[in-house]
């Protein structure tokens, strides 16, 4: 790959989302915005080899994109009124609202509270967070095409009712706050464990710029009690990175991470933030008690003093405020650890979660426990099936060929 392909390469993965969604703003079409971006990228392909990397990449993007979109507007506008609104569009600055980062805006813009909540984070993660379609999907646990489909009746909402793309105030930031929470959780996530086979397993880029917009998002809203947890939860999270592949490239689980590498200034910050709530005598929500149980995992200097019951009682906790599926698949991993595998594998039997690899890596753990190493084999096989994290499959095919017996 040579110098301008590495650049443009970098330009699509950083400036991709702002551009589009800057665009989007000005012009009021998620679908010409998105056009225009590609066309711009298309003719930085062409220019670049020859007049060389611009100084400012994105902002080249930026007003190439700006020009086709504004030539598009031309062309099929009716009246000479659209011409000058566009132009209008075009040549007034943008207000700052309440938020300066720049990618924090445009998250908090695209969160309209017009959107069903899954709708205006699906958008989100698109347009902004640079998700692929299929990380999404993923994240969701649906079908790809069924998410193709959702993001796309997002657009053409935002296009038949003419949603503003509008900087938010202050007064906005608490009807959009739980749709932006959301995004922050699923991008910090899809770092966490990469569902794409082509990324790195562990996206560090992806975490450290969840944790730095919710540090904005904290700033910006110190006494919301969801921000703060879900700020404790990534910093608890992010604190054991490093442990957590090995140097051959294999996941690591938490029962087999070196404790001693785990980030202990992270660990301190997320502990305090998670008694500063506790403290605040305010009933805990649901990030905030998931920061809680990461509390209670990093406390232990080995997995052998963790506090279980603590664990299962704060699971019981998130259980009354989501009783999702998922959410009872990690209480029952929980279980295991204090009634046994057979008590756990009851419980996890019974879930809807077929197309989910963690679903099948759980039972395939239980099963092992409980000496069915036929079916344990059979469920490693699902599991490995549907991971696309090329250290976690590492993981699951060396568990699954540990097994000996029928």
């Amino acid at each position: 790959m040579t110098y301008v392909d590495e650049a443009i390469a970098r330009a699509h993965r950083d400036e991709w989302a702002r551009v589009v969604a800057t665009l989007a703003r000005r012009v009021g079409d998620l679908d010409i915005a998105e056009e225009m971006a590609a066309e711009a990228f298309a003719i930085a392909v062409e220019r670049w080899p020859v007049d060389g990397v611009p100084p400012s990449p994105g902002a080249w993007l930026t007003t190439t994109a700006h020009r086709k979109a504004i030539d598009r507007v031309r062309r099929e506008a009716k009246r000479d009124e659209k011409h000058r609104e566009a132009l209008m569009l075009f040549d007034t600055p943008e207000p700052l609202g309440a938020i300066d980062d720049d990618r924090l805006r445009l998250v908090f813009t695209c969160c309209h509270p017009a959107l069903a909540l899954e709708a205006r984070i699906a958008l989100t993660l698109r347009m902004v967070g640079g998700l692929t379609v299929p990380e999404i999907a993923r994240a969701f646990l649906i079908q790809d095409t069924a998410m193709a489909q959702r993001i796309t009746r997002a657009k053409t909402k935002i296009k038949a009712a003419k949603i503003p793309y509008r900087v938010p105030s202050r007064e906005d930031l608490p009807t959009r706050v739980t749709g932006v929470l959301t995004v922050l959780y699923l991008i910090f996530n899809e770092g966490y464990l990469a569902s794409d086979p082509e990324q790195e397993a562990v996206r560090g880029d992806l975490t450290a710029e969840a944790i730095r917009l919710t540090r904005l998002v904290h700033a910006l809203m110190p006494t919301d009690g969801e921000v703060a947890g879900l700020l404790a939860l990534m910093l608890l999270t992010e604190a054991r990175r490093t442990a957590r592949v090995s140097a051959s490239g294999e996941l690591v689980a938490l029962d087999e991470q070196d404790r001693g590498t785990w980030d202990r200034e992270l660990i301190a910050e997320g502990h305090a933030l998670v008694r500063a709530r506790l403290a605040s005598g305010q009933a805990p929500g649901r990030y905030q008690i998931l920061a809680a149980i990461n509390a209670v995992h990093t406390d232990a200097r080995d997995i052998r003093d963790t506090d279980w019951s603590q664990v299962v009682a704060l699971y019981d906790q998130l259980v009354r405020l989501d009783p999702s599926p998922v959410v009872r698949l990690n209480r029952a991993i929980a279980v295991a650890e204090i009634d046994g595998p057979q008590v756990a594998l009851a419980e996890v039997d019974g879930l809807p979660l077929e197309g989910y690899r963690a679903f099948h890596a759980t039972r395939a753990d239980l099963l092992r426990r409980l000496d069915r190493s036929t079916e344990s084999r059979a469920a490693y096989d699902r599991a490995i099936d549907l991971t696309g994290n090329t250290a976690e499959t590492a993981y699951l095919t060396r568990r699954r060929d540990q097994l000996t017996g029928p």
